[in-house]
C-alpha cells in the first residue's frame, strides 16, 4: 500500500495543548520551588497525570499515521479497540506492514472478510470460538483469527506481563508488525511496535 502523509490535524492540534499546558504548569511550578512555605508534592502528581494523558494521545495519534500507510480501516480498527476497551473484552491485533508473519505465525482460523469494527469486535466477544488468540490484518481484510504468537519474556523491567501483552511484544521484536492489546482484565489498550509497549488514549476518537 502506498505510503501517505500523517495528518490528523485535530489530533495534533490537542496534544500540541496539553504539551504547552504541561510546559507553563512546569514553569509555575519551578517560580514556586523558592516559596518554602508552599509544598508541590500535590503539583508534580498534578504533573505526572497530565504527562500520563498526553503519552497515551501522543500514542494515538502515532498509531494512526502508521496504520493509515498500510490499511485504509485504520478508523474502523480504531473504534473497534475503543468498544472492546469500554467493554473490557481482551483483544490481540496484528497489523501486518511490510514483513512477512507466514513463518512467525501458528495459524488460527482462515476468515478473509473486509475489515469492519463490528466484525472485530464480534470475533472477540468473550465465548467466541475464536476470541482467543490474534487477529490477523493484511490491508484492508481480516485474513484469520485465533492465531498463536510468539512469546516474549514474562518481564518486562519489574512489571509482570499477562499473555496478550508477552505476545504482542514477542512478535514485533521479530518483525515490524503492529500490534494491538486490550487488556480483558482493566480494559486499557497499549500497542506494540519494536518490542516496545505503548499506552493509548480509548476515550473519544484514537
Amino acid at each position: 500500500m502506498e505510503q501517505k502523509e500523517c495528518d490528523f490535524s485535530p489530533m495534533k492540534a490537542e496534544l500540541k495543548e496539553h504539551l504547552q499546558k504541561l510546559i507553563a504548569d512546569m514553569q509555575q511550578s519551578l517560580e514556586r520551588l523558592d516559596n518554602e512555605s508552599q509544598c508541590l508534592l500535590g503539583r508534580f502528581e498534578q504533573i505526572r497525570r497530565e504527562f500520563a494523558y498526553i503519552e497515551s494521545t501522543a500514542a494515538s495519534y502515532y498509531l494512526n499515521c502508521y496504520l493509515s500507510s498500510f490499511t485504509d480501516k485504520y478508523l474502523d480498527i480504531s473504534i473497534g479497540v475503543q468498544h472492546l476497551s469500554q467493554r473490557r473484552h481482551g483483544a490481540l491485533i496484528v497489523i501486518q506492514r511490510n514483513d512477512g508473519l507466514d513463518s512467525l505465525i501458528t495459524p488460527g482460523i482462515p476468515v478473509g472478510a473486509m475489515l469492519t469494527y463490528s466484525l472485530m469486535e464480534s470475533i472477540f466477544f468473550p465465548g467466541s470460538p475464536m476470541h482467543d488468540g490474534a487477529v490477523l490484518i493484511r490491508a484492508n481484510q481480516i485474513v484469520s483469527a485465533a492465531n498463536v504468537l510468539p512469546l516474549a519474556s514474562v518481564f518486562v523491567g519489574e512489571e509482570k506481563l499477562g499473555t496478550r501483552h508477552r505476545a504482542a511484544l514477542g512478535l514485533t521484536e521479530r518483525s515490524d508488525a503492529l500490534v494491538i492489546v486490550v487488556s480483558e482484565e482493566t480494559g486499557k489498550a497499549s500497542f506494540a511496535l519494536n518490542g516496545k509497549l505503548y499506552p493509548l488514549s480509548t476515550g473519544g476518537t484514537m
